[in-house]
């Protein structure tokens, strides 16, 4: 089973520095249809305009991943530490028993990024942060492993769940296959260009839920640049 979410269907918020998209109901937007999948409960699409960001707040028990794709977005706790996460790259907060953080855009263009929340299999975990750089390289090929809580991906930041976020780059008509172990959920975001996935059209910024799908077949409509979440079944009721 594969459902497209097309970018236009999803949740909006807008003011004055932030342009956001939701694919499952956060903050003001509710859809009871889209309330997550698995351990998976926020993948938000946020243009941040220069100068604007996320002050200071707070956040428990969730691995928050960030992924920025295009311009750069600056990172600060209240564990001291700091960090710029320019695009392609992506850092990875461990809320555990509790963190402050804030988020900016101090450059000066336009920054859009991914934040995505994924609960973890413990609660009360002590608060982290850290952050990776990826090449254009490290991309190609195929699906590579971003952040995890697989240890077989030792090079990927880790987070506390049975999950995985791989992101790719294709080229023009190439094409790449995921395999996705039985019992497990995916979802599927364009960043950029066009795909084709098991006989659905994906356009640029549109999600896809994955489930009872034992192999993902995808051919890239121009240029295109995909996330991909490979997640458990289940996952603990919480409250965002």
């Amino acid at each position: 089973m594969i459902d497209v979410r097309p970018f236009k269907t999803l949740g909006r918020f807008q003011n004055e520095w932030l342009n956001a998209h939701y694919h499952f109901s956060f903050a003001n937007y509710m859809d009871p249809t889209r309330t997550g999948i698995g351990p998976l409960l926020v993948w938000n699409d946020d243009e941040i305009q220069a100068g604007g960001g996320f002050p200071m707040h707070g956040h428990r028990d969730m691995e928050i991943i960030t992924y920025v794709r295009y311009g750069a977005i600056a990172h600060e706790d209240h564990l001291s530490n700091k960090g710029k996460t320019p695009a392609g790259n992506i850092q990875v907060m461990t809320a555990g028993k509790g963190i402050l953080h804030s988020e900016y855009n101090h450059e000066a263009e336009i920054t859009g990024l991914y934040q995505i929340w994924i609960q973890p299999s413990e609660r009360n975990l002590t608060p982290h942060w850290d952050q990776k750089t990826f090449s254009k390289e490290d991309y190609k090929g195929g699906f590579l492993p971003l952040a995890s809580g697989e240890k077989k991906y030792a090079d990927a930041l880790r987070i506390n769940q049975d999950a995985t976020l791989y992101g790719t780059h294709l080229l023009d008509g190439e094409e790449i296959t995921q395999q996705i172990e039985k019992q497990r959920l995916g979802y599927l975001v364009v960043s950029s260009g066009a795909i084709e996935l098991n006989g659905h059209h994906l356009g640029q910024r549109d999600g896809a839920v994955i489930a009872n799908e034992d192999i993902l077949n995808i051919k890239a409509v121009g240029a295109a640049e995909l996330i991909f979440a490979d997640l458990p079944d289940t996952a603990e009721t919480n409250t965002i």
